[in-house]
Order: C-alpha cells, then sequence, then structure tokens
C-alpha cells in the first residue's frame, strides 16, 4: 500500500510511516523535482518494512 503511495505521493507515504521530519524533507526534495523526492520515499518505507518484519 505504502509503495502505491510512494509512487503518487511520496511525503505522505513517509509520514505514514510514523517519520515527521523526514516527510519534512521529502517534501522539499519533491518539490525541488519529484524523483530524489520519490527514491528518498522508497528508502524510507522500505527501512519502515524491514524494521517492522524483524518485530
Amino acid at each position: 500500500m505504502l509503495y502505491i503511495l510512494v509512487i503518487f505521493l511520496p511525503p505522505l507515504a513517509v509520514l505514514l510511516t510514523g517519520k515527521p521530519m523526514k516527510a519534512l524533507l521529502n517534501l522539499i526534495l519533491t518539490l525541488i523535482f519529484y524523483v530524489p523526492g520519490a527514491v528518498h520515499a522508497a528508502v524510507v518505507v522500505k527501512d519502515h518494512y524491514d524494521k517492522k518484519k524483524i518485530r
């Protein structure tokens, strides 16, 4: 679900992982140019799922 948001709304995907400061950074990256924001969001979401899988 979050990976779909990474494509369409990267800052919202990061915000839903529970990291508001990273979401703010992602918003800035997305506003500057879309691709860095999407890549950053994908990395944050992957890290979120990896940590969730370990627990």
